[in-house]
């Protein structure tokens, strides 16, 4: 990343046992959708109790990208900011939106969502920028 240029960090939400390609798919759904290139992902964000899901370590590492792992408390901190209002993720997470909490928590307090999450099959990802990773 250049001085200036924004930071752009996938947040995902799923159920358990997802593979890397379900992830990816997500991914490259989001990224489509705003307009980026591939190679302007620089971080995967989840929360912390995913970052084992062998589907979320292998999307990370077949990008060359990091995986962060956002505590529950980043995670609802962030949910005031989120777009999207599911049910499912309340109950589940205390927060609006898992894809999109773990996206703005992962880019940092000034960070802002490009858009509402993707969902595609059992994954949901959203994107959110910032100028600098927290």
């Amino acid at each position: 990343m250049d001085l200036g240029e924004a930071v752009i960090v996938a947040g995902i939400g799923c159920r358990k046992a997802i593979s890397a390609a379900q992830v990816e798919s997500a991914i490259e759904a989001a990224l489509l959708h705003n307009r980026l290139a591939d190679h302007q992902l620089e971080v995967i964000a989840v929360p912390a109790m995913k970052g084992a899901e062998a589907g979320i370590v292998a999307a990370a590492a077949a990008r060359k990208v990091p995986l962060m792992l956002v505590t529950q408390t980043a995670l609802e901190a962030a949910s005031s900011r989120t777009l999207t209002r599911s049910v499912r993720s309340m109950a589940a997470m205390n927060v609006h939106s898992v894809a999109e909490a773990a996206a703005l928590a992962g880019a940092g307090p000034d960070a802002r969502l490009l858009a509402r999450r993707i969902v595609i099959g059992p994954v949901t990802c959203a994107l959110a920028e910032s100028g600098v990773l927290p």
